[in-house]
């Protein structure tokens, strides 16, 4: 038989076993969707089916009774959004005002509960330090109990006739009606070091008005209220970050830092040199989940304040819970629901820009350029 024959011959028998690989390849795929199936279909029932319908709802008019696809509802288009971000009136008020309130609670939860994961996950990591599993523990247990059940707790800790204030008391300090106080603390700080009156404020800032609400407004900062419930939410959530930061921690190779310290670094060169770089990723997840939680927060205004005093509380979760389930209006809460979407996905976006690993992003673009240049140059051969 000559060579050719035998190729022939040689390829006629390899291409059964192609074929063969082939079938077993597509019923491997198909053995894989048949498994994923169950959860596809839950998630598309409980998840997917509900955030078209909710889109659709944001359009119209509904007001949560009958069929949200019924003739008898009306598609309004971007109404219920412009009324909100553009139109003059109580909606775009109440929204601006939740917006505000927002800003300054996340401006103070997500630095402050992060500082303090990492400074009690740096503490607990300590070998020296006894009780450390007790210690853990302890940090981390606010975490685990319902938010209801914190919150009623500081509701009764920071009553007027509370435990805080009579704690205060005791010291010579009489506290504030702490739920109950609409004045900003950005006002009360430059009211005592004589800047201006919160009675009287300066005309400039209060004639002056952006999006509904004037500079005086803008410029109040959390209110006594709302920092309270700062406090609480800090104190809640910053076991939960500690253990992130602890895990962080303890995959650090001691090798390394035990190389810092043969160079003559000491610890708070290490900390910032070694150990802040390693906690990078961690860091960007904490400020992230952060970010996320803090915009979203409806537990704690709902149990403790619902939106007051004088709607210093007020938030876009609470709003648009109380635009649908208390004044019908499903269109305008599903609206405020998704400019939130809208606004934490920016957000989260801007802030993985500016933490992303610079070096990481040089080494792509080198691998790119040299990718690039080795295509050209195959080109011209």
């Amino acid at each position: 038989m000559s060579q050719v024959d035998s190729g022939r011959a040689g390829s006629g028998r390899r291409a059964p076993a192609r074929v063969a690989k082939r079938g077993t390849g597509q019923n491997q795929t198909g053995a894989g969707w048949l498994f994923v199936s169950p959860m596809l279909i839950i998630l598309g029932i409980f998840l997917a089916i509900p955030i078209v319908m909710a889109l659709w709802v944001s359009f119209t008019d509904w007001n949560g009774r009958g069929n949200p696809f019924g003739s008898r509802v009306n598609f309004v288009g971007a109404e219920n959004y412009t009324s909100l971000l553009t139109e003059q009136g109580l909606s775009r008020q109440d929204f601006m005002l939740s917006m505000r309130n927002t800003f300054y609670y996340v401006l103070g939860v997500v630095p402050v509960q992060t500082a303090l994961a990492l400074l009690l996950a740096v503490i607990v990591n300590q070998k020296f330090l006894k009780g450390r599993t007790f210690f853990r523990t302890a940090f981390y247990f606010p975490s685990v109990v319902s938010s209801v059940a914190i919150s009623l707790v500081f509701v009764y800790l920071f009553t007027g006739t509370g435990a805080i204030n009579t704690i205060l008391s005791k010291v010579g300090v009489i506290g504030p009606n702490w739920l109950d106080d609409p004045r900003g603390v950005i006002h009360i700080i430059g009211e005592k070091v004589g800047l201006w009156s919160i009675d009287a404020p300066p005309s400039a800032l209060a004639s002056t008005e952006v999006m509904n609400l004037s500079l005086w407004e803008w410029f109040k900062g959390p209110s006594v209220a709302l920092s309270t419930i700062m406090i609480q939410v800090i104190w809640t959530t910053a076991g939960t970050f500690m253990l992130m930061f602890l895990a962080a921690l303890q995959d650090l190779p001691a090798e390394v830092e035990e190389a810092a310290m043969v160079d003559g670094a000491n610890r708070r060169q290490r900390f910032m040199n070694v150990t802040v770089p390693h906690l990078r990723p961690t860091i960007f997840l904490v400020l992230t989940l952060g970010i996320i939680g803090t915009w979203q927060v409806f537990d704690q205004m709902y149990v403790m304040t619902q939106g007051g005093p004088a709607k210093t509380t007020l938030t876009p979760a609470y709003l648009s819970y109380a635009a649908a389930f208390r004044q019908q209006q499903w269109g305008e809460g599903a609206a405020i629901a998704f400019i939130l979407f809208a606004l934490i996905f920016l957000l989260t976006s801007i802030q993985r820009y500016l933490l992303r690993d610079k070096d990481e992003v040089a080494k792509k673009k080198a691998t790119k350029a040299q990718a690039k240049a080795a295509k050209a140059k195959g080109a011209l051969a």
